[in-house]
C-alpha cells in the first residue's frame, strides 16, 4: 500500500495561519475583571443564519445558511433541501454524490467516479455551483469536496443570482463546515469495507474560555480504497482546523482553514459498444479498465484559509463579512474510450495530459436589519461580495494503442508530445451588489423582494497564439416570492427569480457572447406538521435557461448564443424524525427537460431531450430506533427512469440500501449494505462511453466517542 502524507510547504502554511489567530485570541480576549455592561443596552437582534451545530435527526427546524437569511425553510418560498449530518452518518456517506442522492430533482455522478463533483440540478447543470459556507468554491471545480468535513449540505433549487451572482440557474448547493462548540468532544472512528476500503476518521474539539466562546475544533481523515473496475483506486487526506474567538457577546468570529489531498487512478466508464449497445461478443465485464495502469494517477491537493465574521451593533444592524482564500493544483492523465473497431472487439482509445492550478479570493459583506412601519414587519439585507479566480491549464492530447476489450493486454505507451495542445490563463473577476426586503404584512402574507448588479470580466491568455481575450458582461438579476399562511402549519407560495452566467469566447465576427440568462417560476405548498417534526414540500416550476452557446450550423468551429432549453416538473419532499425512533426522508421529482431551440443546428436538436435528466426520480430512506434498545435499523432505495444521452437511451433503474447500528454508551459499531440487490445500471452517459454505477458494497464503522 503507498502511503501519502500531506505536503509540508502546505501543512506549514495551514499551521502558521491557525498559530497566528490562536495568539491573536490571547492577546484579544476580553479581561475577566471588566463590568460586563452588554444589559444595559437596548438591541434589537437578527436570529442567526448559520447552521453550525448537528441537528440531532433527519429534519433540522433551524434557518439553513444557504438562504442568507433568517428564514426556516418552512417559511422560505422556494425549494430548499437539508442533508443533515445525523442523515450522512447513519448511511456512512463518503462522497457529495452521496449525499445529494437524498434530494429529489438532483442527478449526481453523472460522470461516474472520475473524481470530480459532477451534479444536475432541475435538469440543469449545475457542478460548478458549489459553495462552502455560503462562499464560492472556484469558478472551476477540479477538486472533489471532502464530505467528511462537513455538517450539513443545503441545495436551493432554481435561479440564485440575487444571492450568489454568476450561477446558472438550476439552483446550488451550500456545504456547511464544521464548527468549534462551547462543550469538549471528541470521536474517533475506523471504517473497512468492499474493495479495500480502509478509512480513519476522528474529531475533536474543546473550549479555551470558562464561557466556551473561545474554542478549537479539528477534524481529520485517511482514506484508502480500491475500486470495483480493475486498477482504479483512490487515497484521500483531509485536515480541517478552525478556531473561535471571544471578541465579546456582540461579535462572532471563526477561522475556517481545511487542507485536502486525493491521488487516484480516473475510472472512465465502457464503450457504449459492449455496455448499453449490443456486440457479437456479448457484455464486456464490468470490472473492464479500459485505460493502461501505467498512467500517470491524478494528484490534487486544495488549501482554504478563510473566516466569518458577525458583528451585532446596538443600533440593531448586523454585519456579517465571510472571506475565504482557496488554492489548488490537479495534475494527471486520463485514457478515455473511442470508437469500437471494426472487429468489434477493439477499441480506440485517446489519452489526455492534465495540468491545472489555481488560487480564488472570495469576500462577501452583507449588513442586515428587523423593523417595523405601520403593520408591516421587514427584515432588510444589503450586500456586496466579490470574487477573484485565475487558473491555469495546460493539456497534451497523447496517443494510445487499441485495447481489446474483451482480452485485454495491458502496457501500452502513452505517448504525448512537447507541444501542449493547450496552455491557457483564465481569470474571472466578479463584483455584486444586492438588495433584499422580507416583508410580513399582518400576520399571514409574507412577501420577499430583491434587486441585484453584477460586472464581471472574463480574460483568457493564450499562451499558444499569444492572444489576448477580454469579455466584460454585466447584468440585473432579481426575485420576487409571494407566501401566505393558510393555516398555522399551511404554507402556499408562489415566486419568481432570475439568474446570469458570462459566455466566454467570441462569434465569427469576434463579438463576444452573450451572457447566459436564467429565469423561473414556481408554484408550491409546504406543510409543518407534527410541531416541526415533519416537513412536507410541494412545487411546480418552469425553468428557461437562455443564450446557450451552441455550434454555429454556418461556421464550423465556432459557436452561438442562441441556444435554449427549458425544463418543467413537479416535486414532493419529506423530512421527518416522527417520534417513536422513526425518522425518514424522501420524495419524488418528475423533470420534463427538453431543447426548445438550437440555434439552427444541423441536424436539429429542437425537442431532444437533455442529456441524462430522468423523467421520473425517487428517493426514500428511513432510520428506526428501537425505544429502550441501543440497536437501530436502516434502509431505503432510490431510483431512475430512463434517461436520454446523446444518440442513445440509458434505462431506469433501482437500487436498494439497508443497515443496522449499535450504540451503546461511548461505543457505535454500524454495518451498511449498499445497492443490496447488485444491481448493475448505469449512472450516466458521455458521447463515447457509458458511466458505470455504484456495485454492491458493505461499510463497517467501529466509533469511539469521548
Amino acid at each position: 500500500m503507498t502511503c501519502y502524507r500531506l505536503a509540508p510547504r502546505r501543512a506549514r502554511f495551514l499551521l502558521g495561519a491557525f498559530c497566528l489567530t490562536t495568539a491573536f485570541q490571547a492577546s484579544a480576549a476580553p479581561d475577566e475583571d471588566t463590568p460586563d455592561t452588554s444589559s444595559d443596552k437596548t438591541t434589537t437582534q437578527l436570529t442567526a443564519v448559520s447552521v453550525v451545530g448537528q441537528s440531532g435527526g433527519f429534519r433540522n427546524p433551524s434557518p439553513p445558511g444557504i438562504d442568507k437569511s433568517s428564514l426556516t425553510i418552512e417559511q422560505t418560498p422556494r425549494t430548499v433541501t437539508v442533508v443533515t449530518r445525523e442523515l450522512l452518518d447513519v448511511q456512512q456517506a463518503q462522497t457529495l454524490a452521496d449525499a445529494l442522492h437524498n434530494v429529489p430533482g438532483v442527478v449526481s455522478n453523472n460522470f461516474g467516479r472520475r473524481g470530480w463533483d459532477d451534479l444536475i440540478i432541475r435538469g440543469q447543470t449545475a457542478s460548478d455551483s458549489l459553495f462552502v459556507d455560503g462562499l464560492r468554491t472556484a469558478a472551476s471545480n477540479r477538486v472533489a469536496e471532502q464530505l467528511f468535513g462537513y455538517e450539513q449540505v443545503e441545495v436551493l433549487k432554481g435561479p440564485a443570482s440575487l444571492m450568489y451572482g454568476l450561477v446558472l440557474p438550476g439552483g446550488v448547493v451550500n456545504m456547511v463546515s464544521r464548527r468549534p462548540q462551547p462543550d469538549a468532544f471528541g470521536s474517533v472512528d475506523v471504517t473497512a469495507g468492499s474493495y479495500g476500503l480502509r478509512q480513519a476518521s476522528f474529531d475533536v474539539g474543546a473550549p479555551l474560555s470558562a464561557n466556551g466562546r473561545s474554542a478549537v475544533r479539528v477534524n481529520g481523515l485517511a482514506m484508502n480504497s480500491d475500486d470495483a473496475t480493475q486498477h482504479v483506486w483512490f487515497r484521500n487526506r483531509w485536515i480541517a482546523p478552525s478556531l473561535s474567538l471571544d471578541l465579546g457577546e456582540d461579535t462572532d468570529f471563526v477561522l475556517l482553514t481545511s487542507l485536502q489531498e486525493r491521488h487516484y487512478v480516473r475510472q472512465q466508464g465502457l464503450p457504449l459498444v459492449g455496455s448499453i449497445k449490443a456486440d457479437k461478443y456479448g457484455a464486456i465485464p464490468r470490472d473492464t479498465f479500459m485505460g493502461e495502469p501505467g498512467q500517470e494517477p491524478y494528484d490534487g491537493r486544495q488549501t482554504r484559509v478563510g473566516y466569518a465574521l458577525t458583528h451585532r451593533f446596538s443600533d440593531g444592524w448586523t454585519l456579517t463579512n465571510n472571506l475565504r482564500v482557496q488554492d489548488f493544483t490537479l495534475d494527471g492523465q486520463l485514457v478515455a474510450n473511442g470508437a469500437m473497431n471494426a472487429d468489434q472487439r477493439t477499441v480506440k482509445r485517446t489519452g489526455t495530459d492534465q495540468h491545472y492550478s489555481g488560487r480564488t479570493l472570495v469576500v462577501d459583506s452583507r449588513l442586515m436589519r428587523s423593523f417595523e412601519t405601520a403593520h408591516v414587519s421587514h427584515e432588510v439585507t444589503l450586500g456586496v461580495d466579490y470574487m477573484d479566480s485565475r487558473e491555469d491549464a495546460v493539456s497534451r492530447t497523447c496517443t494510445v494503442a487499441a485495447l481489446d476489450a474483451y482480452l485485454p493486454v495491458y502496457g501500452a505507451p502513452i505517448v504525448c508530445p512537447a507541444k501542449p495542445r493547450t496552455d491557457t490563463r483564465t481569470d474571472v473577476n466578479m463584483v455584486g451588489v444586492y438588495a433584499r426586503d422580507q416583508l410580513t404584512v399582518g400576520e399571514t402574507w409574507h412577501v420577499i423582494a430583491g434587486l441585484r448588479r453584477d460586472r464581471t470580466w472574463t480574460a483568457t491568455d493564450n499562451h499558444l497564439t499569444g492572444t489576448h481575450e477580454n469579455d466584460p458582461a454585466s447584468a440585473n438579476t432579481g426575485s420576487l416570492a409571494v407566501m401566505y399562511d393558510l393555516a398555522s402549519s399551511v404554507h402556499p407560495y408562489l415566486s419568481y427569480a432570475t439568474s446570469f452566467y458570462p459566455n466566454t469566447g467570441t462569434n465569427v465576427q469576434a463579438r463576444p457572447f452573450a451572457p447566459e440568462k436564467g429565469k423561473q417560476w414556481e408554484l408550491g405548498l409546504k406543510f409543518d406538521l407534527m410541531q416541526g417534526r415533519m416537513l412536507v414540500t410541494t412545487a411546480l416550476y418552469d425553468l428557461r435557461r437562455q443564450n446557450v452557446l451552441q455550434d454555429d450550423p454556418v461556421n464550423e468551429g465556432y459557436s452561438i448564443a442562441i441556444g435554449e432549453q427549458r425544463t418543467r416538473g413537479a416535486e414532493l419532499g419529506v423530512t421527518a424524525d416522527l417520534g417513536g425512533g422513526l425518522s425518514l426522508n424522501g420524495g419524488y421529482a418528475y423533470t420534463q427537460g427538453l431543447i426548445t431551440d438550437d440555434g439552427g443546428e444541423v441536424p436539429s436538436t429542437d425537442g431532444e431531450r437533455i442529456n441524462n435528466v430522468p423523467r421520473h426520480s425517487a428517493t426514500l430512506f428511513a432510520r428506526y430506533q428501537s425505544p429502550g434498545s441501543p440497536w437501530s435499523f436502516n434502509g431505503g432505495f432510490r431510483g431512475e427512469s430512463s434517461r436520454f444521452a446523446y444518440s442513445y437511451t440509458l434505462p431506469g433503474y433501482v437500487v436498494a440500501d439497508a443497515g443496522i447500528a449499535w450504540d451503546a454508551q461511548r461505543w457505535h459499531l454500524a454495518l451498511s449494505l449498499k445497492n443490496v440487490f447488485d444491481k448493475h445500471y448505469y449512472a450516466g452517459g458521455l458521447a463515447a462511453a457509458v458511466a458505470l454505477g455504484d456495485d454492491r458494497s458493505t461499510m463497517f464503522n467501529v466509533g469511539y466517542r469521548f
